[in-house]
This record gives structure tokens, C-alpha cells and sequence, in this order.
């Protein structure tokens, strides 16, 4: 009886390690492409708040942030188990949510992170909208086809013109950073007559009495639609539920962070793109921007879904945000 008392309690103080250890003790976590949309991840990371919210669940962590960005990057690295989260713009998260439903690296939103719009702006006077765009001018965006301005601009297409036409303004587009967007614009590049590009970098250029903005992604959209979001795999998720909500509290915290301490975060931010450039003032003034919000609410990413569903982008078409999303999402508002 003794031996198989002492038995017992060696297997119960044996599970205990174990049961400690069922989540993981290290999360993986790029950065994600830098400025406004990429400020929460910022947060986290400068005031650990993972780390804090972790501990307190009783399931310690370490975080390795990884410096890397683009929606190709990160997606590689979560489908391959080198990175547990990361974070995209509605289109790119909508791919990836699309090509592995029903596999074991199934992909769902975490959380939304930003809402902001993006603008395209122009110094040529023979553009006074997007569909007085000729044949040899070319619109910087970050990524042809793929990215939100270009998703918005075939959106504007398929309403106007129709699905035949659906993506008319693609062949205008070209691929180009913002920073170099910025350059283009100001200094008369003849070769890129537009830059469709988001904050700080449309604040830049709108300083000049040049620069006009012709559209904007609200417009298309009509209203305020979801920037960054951060996503997952359902088998990480399943695995690591109070790791999870560790990060889902983190993600909520440096969102009121930002909103009760503009100066603050604007520090953070100036630091993440490389402490020049840009005055803390000058960017605190654009969080104060009522169109820049954080969130963890999505907006507007079911119109997303059913454009990409409608010209073959995804295969599937989800019924609700919801579908889209983990539980601990759901009960919050979003469309």
C-alpha cells in the first residue's frame, strides 16, 4: 500500500511540471511592416505588457520580437510554426484565412488592431478623381494587386464599370515603399503621378500646397474599416488558451495606453521608426486624428470578404465577422 501510495503521489507531483509546461514559455512575434497601423505592437513590446498579462495568468512567457514584415514574410512564418502571431492588413489575413480553412493550420483574427484610412494623393492637374487616370500614369502602392489601396481601387472599378473592369487601375499601379512614395511626390518624379499611402507618410505630403487627395479608402468603403488585424492558427490557439487571452489583454491595454497618453505613445512610435524624421508633436497631433482609431473591434471587413469572394480572390465567402474570428471575439461589435 505504501509503494502504491508513494506511486501515486510521484506521478501526481510529475503531471504538475507538465501541466505547467502545456503552454508555451516562449512566443514569436514579428513586427509586422512599421508606423501608425504597427503602434500597438510597439506598445506591447516597450511596456511588456504580454509578459504582464502572462504572469498573472499564471503562465510566464518570453517574447521574441522578430523584425520583419510584408504579408508574404509573415505568412510563411506562421504557416511554418516560426512565429505564433501576426499581424496584416483585412486583405492579406483574408488570403490566408481562405487557403488553410479545414487544415491544420487553420487561420483565424485574433483581434483587429487599427482602423485608419489610406489616400491617394497627386500633384497632376489632370487628375481630379481615380477615373481620370491615363493610361501612363502610375499610382505607388505597396503591393500591386494584393494591397488594400489596390483591393479599394478594384472595388471603385467593379461598382463603377463592372466586374469585366474590376481591375482596370491594376495596370496603373506599381510597387513602391512609402517613404519612396513620399520622395516621388514631393520632388515631381514624372514617372508617378499618385501615391496612395497611409499616416504619418499623407500627412507628409499633404503639408505641401501641391499635394491634393482624390480618394480616399472611407470613401470607398463608407467609413471607418479596419487597418492592422492580428491572426493565428486554431492549433496554437487551442493549445495555449491562457496564453491567448494574455495577449488578447496586452493587445486592449496598449490601445488604452495610446488613447490616455498620445505623447507617450508618439515616443514609442518615433522610436520604432528610428528616432528621426518625424517630431514627437508632429505625431502626436496625427494620433489625435479622429479618422486613426485603435481597436479590436473589425470594421468593415465583411465588405472585404464578399468583394474578394465576388471576383474570385477566395474561395469562400463567411456568413459573419464572426466566422472570421476566435470566440473570445465574438462578443464584442464588428462588421
Amino acid at each position: 500500500m505504501r509503494r502504491i501510495f508513494l506511486t501515486a503521489v510521484v506521478a501526481v507531483l510529475a503531471a504538475a511540471p507538465l501541466s505547467a509546461r502545456a503552454e508555451v514559455t516562449e512566443l514569436r512575434i514579428p513586427m509586422g511592416a512599421g508606423g501608425f497601423g504597427f503602434l500597438p505592437l510597439h506598445m506591447m513590446k516597450e511596456h511588456k505588457l504580454i509578459e504582464k498579462h502572462a504572469a498573472a495568468a499564471g503562465v510566464p512567457v518570453t517574447i521574441n520580437w522578430a523584425n520583419i514584415g510584408g504579408p508574404s514574410v509573415m505568412n510563411e512564418a506562421l504557416l511554418s510554426g516560426s512565429a505564433d502571431f501576426i499581424s496584416a492588413g483585412p486583405p492579406a489575413f483574408l488570403t490566408l484565412w481562405d487557403r488553410t480553412r479545414g487544415t491544420p493550420v487553420a487561420v483565424k483574427a485574433a483581434a483587429a488592431m487599427s482602423s485608419m484610412p489610406m489616400y491617394l494623393n497627386t500633384t497632376s492637374e489632370h487628375l481630379k478623381t481615380l477615373d481620370d487616370i491615363k493610361p501612363d500614369d502610375k499610382i505607388a502602392v505597396t503591393a500591386v494587386k494584393v494591397s488594400i489601396p489596390s483591393i479599394i481601387m478594384q472595388m471603385h472599378a467593379l461598382a463603377k464599370y463592372g466586374k469585366a473592369e474590376a481591375f482596370k487601375f491594376d495596370r496603373n499601379t506599381v510597387s513602391m515603399t512609402h517613404p519612396d512614395g513620399v520622395i516621388a511626390i514631393l520632388t515631381g518624379n514624372k514617372q508617378i503621378t499618385a501615391h496612395y499611402t497611409s499616416p504619418p507618410f499623407h500627412q507628409r505630403e499633404i503639408k505641401d500646397k501641391a499635394v491634393r487627395t482624390i480618394q480616399t479608402t472611407n470613401d470607398v468603403m463608407g467609413g471607418s474599416t479596419t487597418f492592422t488585424m492580428i491572426s493565428t492558427t486554431e492549433k496554437f490557439q487551442k493549445a495555449n488558451p491562457k496564453v491567448f487571452a494574455a495577449f488578447l489583454a496586452a493587445v486592449k491595454e496598449s490601445h488604452q495606453m495610446i488613447a490616455a497618453d498620445k505623447q507617450g505613445a508618439a515616443k514609442v512610435l518615433l522610436a520604432s521608426m528610428g528616432g528621426k524624421g518625424w517630431e514627437v508633436a508632429e505625431l502626436v497631433d496625427i494620433l489625435g486624428d479622429k479618422d486613426i482609431k485603435y481597436t479590436t473591434s473589425p470594421e468593415n471587413l465583411m465588405k472585404y470578404a464578399a468583394f474578394m469572394n465576388s471576383i474570385g480572390s477566395i474561395k469562400a465567402k463567411p456568413e459573419s465577422w464572426k466566422d472570421l474570428f476566435f470566440p473570445e471575439m465574438h462578443g464584442q461589435d464588428g462588421n
